[in-house]
């Protein structure tokens, strides 16, 4: 997957378009991401009795597909294409920026 954890991604389609966060977690087998503050749902929660797990409403952040968003450029804050470059050297790949050129 060229977006991985703690990334800062753009969403591109969908409700939440134009909105920017920081994927949560990553979830390659299904090719979905799951990004904060994005897709936010209501889940009903029922009480158990514990003071540390009341019950009610809580909102919490479902997955995405992964091709609804993009990565952002770290260099100019814009949303890029991801693109991989291999080092001959030592054999790395790194990921790299379209819009910049530079390593992420």
């Amino acid at each position: 997957m060229k977006i991985k954890k703690s990334d800062i991604v753009q969403i591109i389609n969908g409700k939440d378009t134009g909105k920017q966060g920081q994927v949560l977690m990553s979830l390659p087998k299904e090719n979905k991401i799951i990004v904060k503050g994005v897709n936010r749902v209501v889940k009903h929660k029922k009480n158990t009795g514990d003071k540390n797990k009341p019950g009610g409403r809580i909102k919490v952040e479902m997955p995405i597909h992964i091709s609804n968003a993009m990565l952002v450029d770290p260099q100019t804050g814009k949303p890029t294409r991801v693109g991989f470059e291999v080092e001959n050297e030592t054999g790395k790949k790194y990921r790299t920026s379209k819009r910049s050129g530079k390593r992420i």
